[in-house]
């Protein structure tokens, strides 16, 4: 009877597993169907000009990835993650955190922006009120 292997061995059988050819063209077709998305998000006046950076770093990034895929084995590598597919989905996982956290800040900042614009116009009709007051003619009256 063979004895079952340890983890550290499991882990180098996954790391050292061949790349699927059809893995190679999914991320490739994925990565290029990024670029054309963006750039057509931006050429729709839908997606604004200060996030395109960012988002054509990760499609330049995925492929990049998808192109040399013996850089994300050494990233899996360095970083200890068991297969390079799981270390793929936690950094797709820490990039959807850190957009969460923007559009949080964002809100946070637009939600003050609003409640002082409210108490803005609050004044202002107490202003205009207190000008039309009784038995005196509003200008707008003519």
């Amino acid at each position: 009877m063979n004895p079952a292997p340890t983890a550290e061995e499991l882990r180098e059988i996954f790391l050292a597993a061949a790349d699927p050819s059809t893995a190679r063209a999914i991320a490739l077709a994925s990565s290029l169907s990024l670029v054309a998305a963006v750039l057509w998000l931006v050429r729709r006046r839908s997606l604004r000009e200060e996030y395109t950076p960012i988002w054509m770093g990760i499609a330049a990034a995925l492929l990049i990835l998808s192109l040399r895929l013996d850089l994300l084995h050494a990233l899996t590598r360095a970083t200890g993650a068991w297969t390079p597919s799981s270390l793929v989905f936690f950094l797709g996982e820490v990039f959807l955190v850190a957009i969460c956290l923007n559009y949080a800040v964002r809100l946070s900042r637009a939600g003050l922006q609003i409640k002082n614009l409210a108490q803005e116009l609050a004044l202002v009709r107490a202003r205009v009120d207190a000008l039309e007051a009784p038995g005196r003619r509003s200008p707008l009256d003519g």
